[in-house]
């Protein structure tokens, strides 16, 4: 009764005074109401009200910055916002409850280093409102920017080694080693550049040349020292080109073109007719001096030049020249030094009859074939200086003239000059450097025709042209493909060819002979023949699909001076049906409960399907057509007209409920493999909670040990907390001052141990394998069906006693008082078998000592329970 009207009190207090309470001190509350505010934690923290908080430009976008913390004096819910001015980008969003501040835009410090926002904090009633700077910190994100692009400029070719040419100059606007910038070039032989200035300056012992390279391009990278960026070092840089055009000096002559001159006087011909023409350039092309031409001498005084054109014509009648052969000295240039003028000599014959054919001389003579041995692919505009070539026409005037022209494959030589008078050098010059390659042919023959132009006779001449070409390693070997495929089966012999690559390079002689290597990450298990290309694997190696099914490799095809070429190899091994189905065990132990299935599951080593691919079948069972299994899955369940326990006992007169199966794994593999295991079945129907958990854990002890320990020890816990708390709450009840109560206890009655038995394991069925003894030490015959007597109600604690007439009295009574023993709970499990219930017992009879094995076990310990309970507040009395 006692604790009955204590629950009642505690039930008054929590729902009548703590509410009053709540609402008293809410409404003195309200009456000071003051405005929350944030914490300030000072620049390096990461919560508090956002001042002088710093962010580094690189952090990327939704991250969690920074934590709004703030409170309110009276303790209410604060929310938080965050704000920028109109007009200005929002780099970031505040959850109004968490406070929590996240990066919603991307930072640039080189465009804004510095964030106003505006934090508040309000519960509702008042809101505080902060202006908070927020600063940007530099990442090194920006590569150096050359200013004042293009760069072009203009330097004399005599211009000292060493000389300053340009000075270049980038800017980084990253703050830091990350904004400093440094130059350097890459690979030029001409100049050098100062690191830290950027002053281009032209090598020491270097000069230019006009005439070789009138234009340098110089890569100019500029780089920043480096710097952190998104946690990482980063180093940036740029390029930039400066075009170096050379100007060019007047150091080189001029010099005529086309040398030796002849020309001829017919007897026909007619004062101020054409002779010849001369033509000369100057050596300086980039800056020429204008041509200028005149005769030094040998003209006699009937010869004149145009100093333009350099056309030289006849001034008098041909019958009144007194000499056959005139040598005429024509100049050009103004200057009298070395560099200022050439001199050529003009040879000039007097003819009159068209009585000779133009004919090509050689250097022992007239001939009619000319060949030259030369090197593949001369470069386009090359003079072929082999030929020694003069056509002449003995004639004089228009019969004398004729033209030349070069018959043979496309336009791959062009004759100079194409127009003659009387007589020339005759000039080949390359036009197509492609026609002329080695591997087309090694020899290329041309006709050579010497035509007269206006008379009627229309002479000719016609001479061989042969070039003999000597080869050059000008092809690089080229793979048939780009990659190669091969398939091998896995476990073949070591020395097994996979496949053959073929490279051709159409050189000759070394250069045309190729070499095969190969290299890559996959390459360690194969090799390569290295003249035929024929792959196969190290006699030492064994493929094995399972552990590696594809290797990737590289082929090399490098010819005799070193130029090569490469292709891919992708080797596929193929899996073979070399492993069985391999079950975890040859005895497979499983437990079904009936409208529930098992699984068994085997494992086959291969690789691929089909070989991995695994059907289930059952070889032997007895009795048969009691189950079913998938060949897919291995999941095995009972026939659908088995569906409870009688079923089963009317198939089978055995108690045990268990079938031995011989069950199979088979793959699809060819040849296919197969494996065998045998798989004990325990039939058993669901059960309640408890039995279910008992029965699973039959074969775990201490698992069932555990359990028990787990829940005695909450409820021993819970009882200690009770007792505590009623123990202080009568104390200060019935606390009589200035005398001391004396309590006593009353008499204690020895209890017997009771002690929880671990179960011995049998097969007499799923639940029967747990047994308990009875406090008396007999054997709760679960089986039989007997209810339990009920454990009696616990005793209510008594009323103290009257106090004591004096404190001498309390004393006697304390010392003769005995020691309290502390309650304790003791217990121990043991194992009890008992005999299977005979096989005439009906199904019934089963559940009921399924039933009765677990309300005994619980009945037991809430029993033993109660009596500490009550024992424990008859001592606290």
């Amino acid at each position: 009764m006692f604790r009955v009207l204590s629950f009642q009190m505690c039930l008054f207090c929590t729902f009548f005074l703590f509410p009053l309470l709540h609402a008293t001190l809410a409404v003195s509350a309200r009456q000071s109401d003051y405005a929350p505010y944030f914490y300030d934690y000072g620049p390096g923290a990461t919560h508090g009200n956002m001042a002088l908080f710093s962010i580094s430009e690189d952090t990327p976008v939704g991250t969690h910055v920074y934590t709004l913390n703030g409170t309110d004096p009276e303790e209410d819910p604060v929310r938080y916002g965050l704000t920028f001015e109109q007009g200005t980008k929002e780099y970031f969003r505040v959850d109004p409850k968490s406070g929590n501040v996240t990066l919603v835009q991307e930072l640039d410090r080189e465009k804004q280093a510095e964030i106003s926002a505006l934090v508040s904090i309000t519960d509702g009633r008042n809101k505080v409102a902060e202006t908070v700077r927020i600063f940007v910190t530099d990442a090194n994100d920006e590569q150096p920017e050359f200013q004042n692009l293009p760069f072009a400029i203009d330097v004399p070719e005599d211009t000292a080694p060493g000389s300053s040419v340009y000075k270049v100059t980038a800017v980084d606007k990253d703050m830091g080693s990350g904004g400093s910038v440094s130059y350097y070039l890459q690979v030029n032989r001409h100049f050098t550049i100062d690191g830290h200035s950027g002053v281009l300056r032209i090598r020491a012992n270097e000069t230019l040349d006009y005439e070789t390279t009138p234009a340098h391009f110089v890569t100019v990278v500029a780089q920043d020292g480096g710097g952190k960026y998104k946690g990482q070092h980063q180093v940036m840089s740029s390029t930039a080109t400066v075009t170096i055009n050379v100007v060019d000096a007047q150091d080189t002559p001029p010099s005529f073109v086309g040398t030796p001159y002849f020309g001829y006087i017919y007897e026909v011909s007619l004062p101020g007719s054409e002779i010849f023409t001369v033509y000369a350039k100057d050596g300086d092309q980039g800056n020429p001096n204008s041509i200028h031409y005149s005769i030094m001498n040998g003209s006699d005084g009937v010869f004149d030049i145009n100093s333009t054109s350099g056309c030289i014509s006849l001034t008098t009648n041909p019958s009144q020249l007194k000499s056959e052969l005139y040598e005429i000295r024509v100049k050009e240039g103004r200057g009298e030094g070395p560099m200022d003028y050439d001199i050529t000599t003009v040879t000039v014959r007097v003819v009159d009859l068209n009585n000779h054919p133009p004919t090509f001389y050689g250097e022992t003579g007239p001939q009619n074939r000319f060949e030259v041995t030369m090197f593949e692919h001369p470069p386009a505009g090359e003079i072929l200086r082999g030929f020694k070539i003069t056509v002449n026409d003995s004639d004089q005037g228009a019969n004398a003239k004729f033209k030349l022209r070069l018959v043979g494959p496309g336009r791959v030589l062009r004759v100079v000059p194409q127009t003659v008078l009387n007589e020339a050098q005759v000039t080949i010059i390359v036009e197509d450097t492609s026609g002329i390659d080695y591997e087309k042919g090694s020899t290329l023959t041309f006709k050579l025709l010497a035509i007269e132009i206006d008379t009627p006779e229309r002479f000719s001449a016609t001479a061989d042209i042969i070039i003999h070409l000597l080869d050059t390693n000008d092809n690089v070997p080229a793979f048939t493909s780009e990659y190669y495929v091969a398939r091998i089966d896995e476990n073949s012999p070591g020395g097994s060819s996979l496949v053959s690559v073929t490279a051709i390079d159409p050189d000759s002689g070394p250069w045309g002979e190729v070499k095969y290597t190969i290299y890559g990450s996959g390459s360690d298990l194969f090799s390569i023949h290295f003249s035929t290309g024929l792959i196969s694997t190290q006699p030492w190696a064994t493929l094995d699909a399972e552990a590696r099914s594809k290797y990737n490799f590289y082929v090399k095809a490098e010819d005799g001076e070193g130029e090569y070429s490469l292709a891919e190899v992708f080797v596929t091994v193929l899996d073979l049906n070399d492993h069985s189905p391999e079950f975890h065990e040859s005895l497979l132990e499983e437990t079904m409960v009936i409208g529930a299935p098992v699984r068994i599951e085997a494992v086959d080593e291969d690789a691929e399907s089909p070989n991995n691919v695994i059907e289930y079948s059952i070889m032997k069972a007895d009795p048969k057509n009691i189950f079913d299994i998938d060949c897919n899955t291995g999941v095995i369940k009972l026939k659908p007209y088995i569906k409870s326990m009688e079923i089963i006992h009317n198939i089978t007169k055995s108690q045990e409920c268990k079938w031995s199966l011989l069950v199979e794994a088979r793959d699809r593999g060819s040849p296919s493999f197969s494996t065998t295991a045998v798989l004990n079945i325990d039939i058993t129907e669901a059960t309640p909670l408890m039995a279910a958990f008992l029965k699973r854990s039959r074969g775990s002890p201490m698992k069932v040990l555990g359990m028990v320990t787990g829940i005695i020890s909450l409820l021993v816990g819970a009882t200690v907390l009770f007792s505590t708390a009623m123990y202080l709450r009568n104390t200060k009840s019935n606390r009589i001052s200035p005398a001391r109560r004396i309590i006593k206890r009353r008499p204690r009655h020895p209890e017997p141990p009771w002690s929880f038995r671990m179960p011995i394991f049998r097969d007499a069925g799923p639940s029967s394998k747990f047994l308990a003894d009875d406090p008396e030490g007999g054997r709760a015959d679960r089986g039989a069906g007997g209810p339990r007597a009920k454990p009696p109600p616990p005793n209510a604690p008594s009323l103290p006693p009257p106090p004591p007439p004096s404190s001498a009295t309390a004393s006697k009574a304390r010392t003769s008082e005995r020691p309290r023993v502390l309650p304790t709970i003791s217990g121990v499990l043991a194992s009890r078998s008992f005999k299977k219930p005979k096989a005439s017992s009906s199904s019934g009879s089963g559940s009921g000592r399924k039933e009765t094995m677990s309300s005994a076990l619980v009945s037991e310990l809430k029993m033993r329970l109660e009596q500490k309970i009550n024992e424990s507040n008859q001592g606290y009395c």
